[in-house]
């Protein structure tokens, strides 16, 4: 096993390596500072790696990961990042980013005990209720995941846009928007869901706060 590590940590000297070639100061620069223009909420799925897959740097993309890249009120650790990117980074773009084929996805989909993370999967579970209709005349497996796939990312883009952390900034007057992205890992591309949102008035009044003044 201390083998296998080992070529991690000799694998992380040749990246660094090169990335000093290319530019000396790399690093003295990344060490003093960060200032990325993204927030990225994605998938813990190893293989969607959120830098790779847009060609961002270190730097450039700051990221939270979760299992089916979930947006939850009550998740301390996503409504932190959320905060410490919209607050102090101040980020221009929050992109929830999915993937098809979505492991998690799949599971909330089934009658199956799985263990602790039915608990998680519970809110991609009601996704599955509230649109069961849709799920109707689709007879194909992988077609109905990755409807739901779809249906998910753009409830959690609803989610973060409805926190606020968000519409404070709106209302502030802060340049913000929200993405609905989705990934396929069968050939790498990502795919705009259509949804983006940048103001209050695209959000629906129950869930809109109002400005102090």
């Amino acid at each position: 096993m201390a083998d296998k590590l080992d070529i991690l940590i000799e694998s992380n000297r040749t990246w660094a390596e090169a990335i000093s070639r290319k530019d000396p100061y790399f690093f003295s620069k990344l060490s003093n500072q960060q200032s990325p223009q993204y927030l990225w909420i994605g998938c813990s799925d190893s293989r969607v790696p959120a830098n790779q897959i847009v060609d961002l740097l270190p730097g450039e993309l700051f990221v939270h990961r979760n299992v089916a890249n979930i947006v939850l009120h009550t998740d301390l650790n996503c409504q932190s990042v959320l905060q410490y990117a919209v607050e102090v980074l101040k980020v221009r773009h929050i992109i929830v980013c999915g993937h098809y084929g979505c492991g998690g996805v799949a599971a909330a989909m089934q009658n199956r005990e799985y263990g602790l993370i039915d608990y998680w999967l519970r809110n991609i579970r009601d996704i599955y209720y509230r649109h069961s209709a849709d799920f109707e005349h689709i007879t194909d497996d992988e077609q109905r995941v990755n409807l739901l796939c779809e249906l998910n990312v753009l409830q959690q883009l609803a989610n973060t846009c409805h926190t606020n952390i968000v519409q404070a900034a709106w209302i502030k007057g802060r340049e913000l928007t929200v993405h609905g992205w989705i990934y396929s890992i069968k050939d790498g591309l990502l795919k705009d869901l259509g949804a983006s949102i940048d103001g209050m008035d695209q959000i629906p009044n129950e869930y809109r706060i109002e400005s102090p003044d």
